[in-house]
């Protein structure tokens, strides 16, 4: 199976899928710790960080020749893997540090417009909702937010929204493949296509889906798409990427501008010479891409696809075994679900209930604040070293903290 594939839905099983397979013993993980938060930062297999180990070493032995000679067709060999992974041509895309530098980039070198609207959801991440903003005072556009509804009952809810809010100023929409507190996945093709029918053009904010969700992002037209490769590709921290459709890349360049702004070589393209060398950094994190996507790739015999499916089967198992425990009813359809999930929680401090859990029951689970009812959700993860007995820990833990709360 390649890895573009798409797996089918899956029926919500009955009990939470398990392995006897010890997964958790390829990372590095604290065994006291019950991590259910992979969604944040990621966590990287001990083989992919030996892997970088000897990069590291490979270039302080030498530095000038592992800079000016070997740098360049190493990070050739790992985006060759990366765009087969994504469903895109090497020539469109450039590593970057995060997600986050992705968004940046683009929306520091597009000109703007006062009059201009630039779209985007009431899901979106804080950190890009910052730079659309800076964006925005600096030119003088206006930002405008479509109001996806939560809960929500179908994807086709949200397509309504942001189309809702399209005008003749629309200039760019950017929008998250899978939001950061809701947990939604977006029905991204769709809309990208409808609004690339109004000749609008859409930055993705990609952050959680490489390595989550199947990729083909030539085939889905998009302008401008940046994803993480340390979340669920689980690559070493520092590893992201930023797919620019070729028609658009004369117009696009990096926040630190260096030597390839002017470079007169012409075996590489403009694109490739400014994004691949912006200054002396530490480029082993890129240098690992190929190996996360080949160890993970490689733990399922139905590799990625069988892997996608797994940790879309936990998160689907987790969320209602959850659900059931505190009794509440899903916030989404599972048609809007990867291998992350929120569960409502009742009124109270996000902070202070996420700093109990980890104190008194060494869980590490996010507890997010919401801007409307629910005011608070869990957000849990699935990868594929989580078991169903580190959900049932964290369903009991929560009824016991809850149920506190209750009676003060």
């Amino acid at each position: 199976m390649t890895h573009s594939q798409t797996s089918s839905s899956s029926p919500k099983p009955a009990v939470l899928p398990d392995s006897s397979f010890p997964w958790r013993a390829l990372w590095s993980l604290d065994p006291t710790v019950t991590f259910l938060n992979h969604g944040s930062f990621g966590a990287c297999p001990i083989a992919v960080l030996e892997q970088q180990r000897l990069f590291r070493e490979q270039l302080e032995a030498e530095p000038v020749q592992f800079f000016e000679t070997q740098l360049e067709p190493l990070l050739d060999i790992s985006r060759l893997e990366l765009a087969q992974f994504v469903g895109a041509e090497t020539e469109d895309l450039a590593f970057v540090p995060n997600a986050t530098t992705g968004v940046n980039t683009i929306l520091r070198s597009l000109t703007f417009r006062p009059g201009d609207e630039l779209l985007t959801t009431n899901h979106e991440y804080n950190a890009s909702r910052n730079a659309l903003n800076f964006a925005a005072k600096r030119s003088g556009a206006t930002v405008v937010v479509a109001e996806v509804p939560f809960p929500i009952g179908s994807a086709e809810q949200a397509i309504e929204a942001v189309l809702a809010k399209i005008s003749p100023r629309t200039r760019l929409v950017l929008i998250d493949h899978v939001t950061s507190q809701t947990a939604l996945v977006f029905p991204l093709e769709r809309l990208i296509q409808e609004l690339s029918d109004r000749n609008i053009d859409v930055l993705v904010d990609g952050a959680h889906a490489p390595g989550m969700l199947p990729l083909r992002l030539k085939e889905m037209g998009v302008a401008y798409y940046t994803g993480n490769c340390h979340k669920w590709l689980c690559a070493p921290k520092g590893a992201a990427f930023l797919y620019v459709r070729q028609d658009k890349q004369s117009e696009i360049h990096p926040l630190t501008i260096s030597h390839g702004a002017n470079s007169p070589r012409r075996d590489r393209s403009l694109f490739h010479l400014e994004f691949d060398w912006t200054g002396t950094t530490d480029p082993t994190a890129y240098l690992c891409v190929a190996k996360a996507i080949r160890l993970m790739g490689a733990l399922f015999p139905g590799g990625w696809t069988e892997l996608m499916a797994h940790n879309r089967a936990m998160i689907l198992a987790a969320r209602h075994r959850l659900s059931q425990a505190l009794g509440v009813e899903p916030l989404c359809p599972e048609e809007m679900l990867g291998s992350m999930a929120v569960v409502p929680l009742p009124p109270g401090s996000a902070e202070s209930l996420r700093t109990a859990l980890f104190r008194q029951f060494h869980i590490e689970v996010p507890i997010i604040p919401w801007k409307t009812a629910p005011d608070r959700v869990v957000r849990i993860s699935a990868q594929v070293y989580n078991t169903r007995t580190e959900y049932d820990q964290l369903a009991d833990a929560l009824g016991l903290l809850l149920a506190e709360t209750k009676d003060t």
